[in-house]
């Protein structure tokens, strides 16, 4: 499967009507997408330095704290019971054992601890577990975050009451190419979760993964998506798809690394207050294209040696990087 390609695994739905009042039309996106690379750069460092210190990059770490056997299809996931990864189902890991993860993360620089669960939705039982993780981690001084899949108003309330910081729940992908990369659950289940964690008051972290097949416009199609939200999330993980072996996506060619630092670049411009985040796919990248993402106005990643399933950049070259590049973590 090459980036342009239509070819997908499922059905491709219909593309839904854009908003009137959108402040983001697809077209203006797919205009900056257009610029020249150096205009493009030189336009996102404005904005930018506009609204954050330059040369600051948050430093997050994620835990996953129940790996294996969601009941999801999505197509990118090594985690999903659908696809023979080879990855088998774990119980949700223990208390004492996710604290020791965040005092490691917070004496090794993070700022933010995240929680991950390969769940569709939590039950009650499970919620409860997490809401102690959420109230422990914070007494450690550190920003929380969590994604457990869907949620309904009431466990979005706990969370908040828990403490809970930030809920991570991403729209993965444009809405007319969604239908390409999941079908056991829609876009607006997505949205409606979303929804249901704005009004309980913690700030979204939610973003996308490039690479999947999507194209250009696609990618324009994602970003319009987070950049109309009232308001935009807070976090905005920008991920470069790992081809893990034995997902429906494991053949897909790897995004051009240009088109990979337009993305974070057009992110920035269109969400100037979120944090952008230089998520998945970092192991692979040299430091010359994380510094690319850098100067496009990435200003967060995740550090530490491990993402759910797949490895993370080395924490001993993040910080040889930072030096290099003159970069203090917040």
């Amino acid at each position: 499967m090459t980036n342009e390609s239509s070819v997908s695994f499922f059905a491709k739905p219909s593309a839904p009507a854009e908003s009137a009042d959108a402040r983001w039309k697809i077209a203006d996106i797919e205009a900056l997408f257009a610029l020249p690379f150096l205009d493009l750069m030189f336009r996102a460092q404005e904005v930018h330095r506009a609204h954050f210190k330059a040369g600051e990059v948050q430093r997050s770490t994620l835990l996953s704290i129940k790996t294996g056997g969601c009941s999801e299809n999505c197509g990118y996931c090594s985690q999903s019971a659908h696809h023979n990864t080879g990855l088998a189902r774990e119980n949700l890991m223990p208390l004492d054992e996710v604290l020791e993860h965040a005092r490691a993360a917070r004496e090794s620089g993070s700022s933010r601890f995240c929680m991950g669960a390969a769940w569709r939705n939590p039950n009650e039982k499970n919620l409860a577990a997490v809401l102690e993780m959420v109230s422990e981690v914070k007494k450690l001084g550190m920003e929380t975050c969590v994604t457990l899949g869907m949620l309904n108003a009431e466990q979005a309330r706990q969370l908040a009451q828990a403490g809970l910081d930030y809920y991570n729940h991403n729209i993965d992908t444009a809405p007319e190419y969604y239908g390409e990369v999941v079908t056991t659950h829609t876009l607006q289940d997505r949205l409606d979760t979303i929804e249901k964690v704005r009004e309980a008051g913690i700030n979204v972290c939610s973003g996308g993964i490039v690479g999947m097949g999507e194209g250009q416009t696609g990618r324009a199609g994602l970003i319009a998506l987070l950049a109309n939200m009232d308001p935009p999330p807070e976090s905005v993980p920008i991920n470069k798809l790992i081809a893990f072996p034995g997902t429906p996506l494991a053949d897909s060619d790897p995004i051009d690394p240009f088109d990979f630092v337009r993305t974070i670049a057009v992110a920035r411009i269109t969400m100037p207050k979120s944090f952008v985040r230089l998520s998945a796919g970092r192991e692979q990248m040299s430091d010359e294209l994380q510094a690319l993402c850098f100067m496009a106005g990435a200003n967060s990643i995740f550090y530490g040696e491990r993402l759910l399933t797949t490895g993370n950049a080395d924490s001993d070259a993040d910080t040889r990087l930072f030096a290099r590049l003159g970069l203090v973590s917040i």
